[in-house]
Parts: C-alpha cells; structure tokens; sequence
C-alpha cells in the first residue's frame, strides 16, 4: 500500500509531543515503546500476551533473520507479519549494532561488512544494499538503514569518519529503496509495499557532527529519521545531553527515534526532549535475570527478603502477573529454574514500561507533563528501593 506511512502530531507541551503514526498494519499512538523480538520473538511472551500488555509496534533484528531462517524462507511465506503471526506494525532494524557488537569478526569497508557468523563461522557481506533487499524481503513496515556504529568515547577524528561512511551508505540505501519502489528487481520479493526507510543521524557526543548528520540525512529524503550511536558506553548525562542537541536539527512533523534506550527514567527524559519511539531490551533481558521494574525502581525478585512477600511485584499494576502472584510465588519459580519465571516477570516488565508510556500521552494530552516528569523522578530510583 504506497503511500500508507504518515505521522500527525496530536498535542504539544513543552518539547513533548504526542502523536499518531499510521503504518500498513496500523496505528501507533506516540510517545510509544517498542518490545524488542529480536529473532521475531518476544522471548518467553506470546503474540497474544503482547497485544493484550498494550504494544502496538515491535521490533526485530535484520542481521538475525538474515543469518537464521533467512530472508529468502520467510518471503516465501508471505512475510514477517505473516511468519510469526504479528497483526500489527513491524520496525526491522538494520543490524548495524549487532556487526559493531561482533568486534574482530568483522570488517567494515567502504563497500560494507564482512563478517563470520557468530552462529557458525560462515563468512558473510552485508552492504547498504543488501540490507534493503532483505528489509524488502521481511515486509516491517519501517526499515532501518545500515550505519556503522562506534563504541564509546571516540574521538572527533574517529567520528567524523565514520559519519562520512555513514552518510555514503544512506544515499546508497534510500537509492536501492526507491529502485525497489519504482518496480519489480530480480531476486528480490517486495512483500510490503508501504514500507517505509527511517535514515540513523550518528555523529557520535559531538553536537556540530549530529547537525551534519541530521542536515545530510534530511537532504537524501527519508520517511523519518532516528538518533543512534548513543547507549553504547557514554554516561547516562551525555546521553541525555547529545538527545537534546539533536531532535532540533529533526524534522518538526516526522516521528523521532531514540534507537536502543533506555530505564525507565530515560524514556521520561529523552520524551522530554521531543522523542516519540523508543526500543529496548530491557525489561525482558533483566526480567530473565530476576529484576522487575516498580514505580519506586526495580526489584530482584531472588532475594532472600522476599521469600515470604505476599505481596505483588506492584499492587497498582493491572498486568496478569501482578493480579495473580506473589512476590515470593515469583522468588521461587526463579529459584527453581521455572521456564515460566521469566515469562511472568516480562509480562510484568513490558506493562510497566508500555504503562510508562500511556501515563506520559495521558500528561502530554492533559498539559501535565512537567508534573508527570517530576512526580515520576521523586519515586524511581535506579537503585533497588528497600520496601
């Protein structure tokens, strides 16, 4: 369905913003966080428990379905959407991250990466191109293009360079998109025409390296535009710091994404500066590993106090979790290695993160966002709070 991608802003206060995000396979109420299924997945969650939790867009990860089951299967079945039974919208992020994170088993080069799979060693090449074939081939309804991104702190030389790189892939990538648009291209299965290509501003914690990126990137003309390059070891302050000097080098009437962040906190915050998506693993990583997130900060549920908790992780949570179980019940599935341990505690997790989220629309919509920003800073703590 060309022409089915469009972003309307529904309110303002401050620097945030609430919107509506209309995709192919639906709507997306703004500010909005993404769960992350990586391999078109959710680990240990259901697409059904996802709709009912309250997502409306999810995420997966090019480079893994590139690797396994392939990019060419899943056309064959219809599509991503189709392949893992997910109605709504889709974002496919490029697989930029996952190549920076293979450290000495890749190299990148003008023409892209090369790489050894680190499922089994096989060599790979991934460039700008080809990441928009199997992009093409998956059907999300908004694609990332390939960027290369520098691990923290790097210097101005360093990135600057990469930005240039960077650049170069972008106008490669959005040249192969609107190729693929324009019509039929041998080997490659369109299975969703309204597909759009969000560019990636990098530039690293430099503010005048960011105004390149943005100006450049808003010049080759993408759908919309994310910030990345940041949760990859700077400080939480610098972070929030290199946020607030971009998003006004952004385009007012397109959607902002803060690719790969954060806490809780940080999605207040980074909303604060006029971001609309976020995407993180977060709440079902850590919830594998026994901590759950609380309005007062996040819990280990495999701590000895709470053994005899009877209590709820949250008991203003409406999440099924919260409705059914203890936090000692919970303790002691983790205890016992209970495959649904994680499960519970990521249904608990994604609500409150999604909830998060709700809250913050409700505020932006009510003009009680500057309320909402400092009643939520007075009880979340980063440090497991004592009750």
């Amino acid at each position: 369905m060309p022409g089915a991608f469009a972003f309307t802003l529904t309110g303002r206060d401050g620097q945030a913003r609430t919107g509506c995000l209309q995709t192919p396979h639906g709507l997306v109420e703004t500010p909005a966080f993404m769960p992350v299924g990586t391999r078109g997945a959710v680990r240990g969650v259901t697409q059904r428990t996802l709709e009912e939790a309250g997502a409306a867009i999810v995420l997966a990860n090019t480079y893994h379905l590139y690797l396994r089951p392939g990019d060419d299967l899943i056309a064959e079945r219809g599509g991503l959407h189709r392949f893992i039974g997910w109605p709504g919208p889709i974002l496919t992020d490029s697989g930029g991250y996952q190549i920076f994170s293979l450290g000495p088993l890749v190299k990148i080069t003008e023409e892209g990466a090369r790489f050894q799979s680190h499922l089994d060693g096989s060599r790979h090449a991934l460039t700008p191109e080809k990441v928009v074939d199997i992009q093409a081939q998956l059907g999300p309804d908004i694609a990332m293009v390939l960027d290369e991104c520098l691990a923290a702190p790097a210097s101005e030389a360093a990135s600057a360079a990469s930005l240039d790189l960077t650049l170069r892939w972008a106008r490669r990538a959005r040249d192969r998109f609107l190729q693929l648009q324009a019509g039929p291209v041998a080997g490659v299965t369109v299975t969703n025409p309204g597909q759009a290509q969000f560019g990636i501003v990098q530039g690293g914690i430099y503010p005048h390296l960011r105004e390149k990126s943005a100006a450049a990137l808003r010049e080759i003309g993408f759908e919309s535009y994310a910030i990345g390059g940041l949760s990859v070891g700077e400080s939480v302050e610098t972070m929030y710091e290199v946020v607030g000097d971009t998003t006004p080098f952004l385009p007012d009437d397109r959607p902002r994404y803060l690719m790969g962040t954060g806490m809780p906190d940080d999605l207040v915050e980074c909303v604060a500066r006029g971001i609309d998506m976020f995407d993180c693993v977060l709440p079902t990583r850590n919830a594998r590993n026994g901590q759950v997130f609380t309005p007062d900060g996040p819990i280990n549920l495999r701590n000895a106090r709470f053994a005899r908790d009877d209590r709820p992780i949250d008991e203003q949570c409406p999440c099924d979790t919260c409705r059914r179980h203890s936090r000692a019940y919970l303790r002691h599935l983790f205890h016992n290695k209970e495959m649904n341990a994680g499960t519970l505690a990521s249904v608990h997790n994604l609500v409150f993160y999604l909830d998060t989220l709700r809250r913050i629309r409700q505020a932006i919509g009510f003009g009680l966002f500057a309320q909402f920003r400092q009643d939520f800073h007075r009880r979340f703590s980063r440090t497991s709070p004592s009750s």
